[in-house]
């Protein structure tokens, strides 16, 4: 059986080889993969058409500048795809590149199953998305229990939840190991706070003045607390410049095990909006999240039509994660918000309450790349019967 991948980006590329060692255990020998990998995938004997970072953008300027590159690498992987004739497609997040790749192996490959793994954030923002991934989508692969409701609302293709690929990752895992209620575990005297100003230099510049001026107001409210900054090594130096003037040093560390490590210590959180809000929430860690648009992207927010930007909120369906954009990143009123998750307050208690219920409606059976594995082979199965 040849299946065929594309991802754009570090986090599909895991997802990605997850779903290869499922595929592998049923198939063994038999399983041939073509298309494009990542680092992971490559691991598990997959070669790729092209190097991936070359996909690996965010924000609409990024995407405007690479543009011409990015439909070239269109072109070159679906005739790629086609030529190799497999038995199944499997499209990984990265919407922009991944989506046009599927329509063009759909209208020459018109019998091939295409599946959707993480389907774009069509619950964010442009929902027309949902109803257009149907010609050339025949199943979405959810890693978010609310999702497949919503593109069944939206009339978008079927769908299926199986997981978060963070229900494996073994930092959380030992958390997770302590099942005491959340609210049974108070904050320490004194606290700490683990600061979070992004994964992207983009990110990190535009807000990580402003996080240091929030703990250093916060030090003022709470004396003695205590700060723990993760971050990604290539961005170290830049992070390290930039608190250096702080009054307040946080520790900084960098790798996946220390921002575990760092979570577990941690009585609260200010971070950076994005996925890491749901990391939080399901290692039960109490948020104020904060986030500025770069200034292309900010003169398309009108596109947004999500009533919230936090994973937590959409999980829950209430505004249970405060959140702070723009001018509304202010460093006093961040650090008195703070000073209420950080100690125990009708406020972090509520937010535990509903991180309690995240992790109920989150929970899994069976591995996610197992549930995949299932559902991309049962397509195959069914397209081979049609095709009698």
């Amino acid at each position: 059986m040849r299946i065929a991948f594309v991802v754009g980006e570090p986090s599909g590329d895991a997802i990605g080889a997850d779903l290869v060692r499922a595929l592998r255990a049923r198939l063994g020998p038999d399983l041939d993969l073509v298309g494009l990998a990542g680092e992971n995938m490559r691991a598990e004997g997959m070669e790729t058409l092209f190097d991936i970072d070359e996909l690996s953008i965010m924000g609409v300027s990024a995407i405007l500048a690479r543009l011409p590159q990015l439909i070239r690498r269109v072109g070159q992987t679906a005739d790629a795809i086609v030529a190799a004739r497999p038995d199944a497609l499997v499209v990984i997040d990265s919407p922009t590149f991944s989506h046009r790749v599927a329509k063009r192996v759909r209208a020459r490959l018109p019998k091939v199953p295409i599946v959707n793994y993480i389907p774009p954030t069509v619950w964010a923002w442009r929902e027309g998305r949902a109803a257009k991934m149907r010609p050339y989508v025949d199943h979405a692969i959810c890693a978010l229990p609310f999702e497949p409701a919503v593109l069944q609302r939206l009339d978008g293709p079927p769908a299926t939840y199986v997981g978060h690929p963070l229900m494996k990752e073994p930092g959380l895992a030992a958390i997770l190991a302590d099942d005491r209620p959340l609210s049974a575990r108070p904050p320490k005297t004194p606290p700490c706070l683990v600061i979070l100003p992004g994964s992207r230099r983009g990110e990190i510049d535009r807000l990580i003045d402003d996080f240091g001026g929030t703990l250093a107001r916060l030090s003022e409210l709470l004396p003695g607390v205590t700060a723990v900054l993760p971050t990604l090594t290539r961005h170290r130096g830049r992070v390290e410049t930039a608190a250096a003037g702080w009054p307040v040093k946080p520790e900084i560390v960098t790798g996946t095990e220390a921002k575990w490590q760092a979570f577990a210590r941690a009585d609260a959180a200010l971070a950076a909006s994005g996925t890491v809000s749901l990391e939080l929430a399901l290692a039960g860690i109490p948020m104020a999240l904060a986030y500025r648009l770069d200034p292309v992207a900010y003169r398309f927010r009108h596109l947004v039509s999500a009533w919230t930007a936090a994973l937590p909120n959409f999980v829950t369906g209430h505004p249970l994660v405060p959140e702070h954009f723009h001018e509304f990143v202010r460093p006093e009123h961040l650090a008195r918000r703070m000073a209420r998750l950080l100690t125990d307050t009708p406020e972090r208690r509520a937010q535990l309450a509903g991180f309690d219920e995240i992790r109920r409606q989150m929970a899994i059976d069976r591995p996610p790349g197992e549930a995949a594995a299932e559902i991309v082979l049962g397509l195959v199965a069914k397209g081979r019967v049609s095709a009698r």
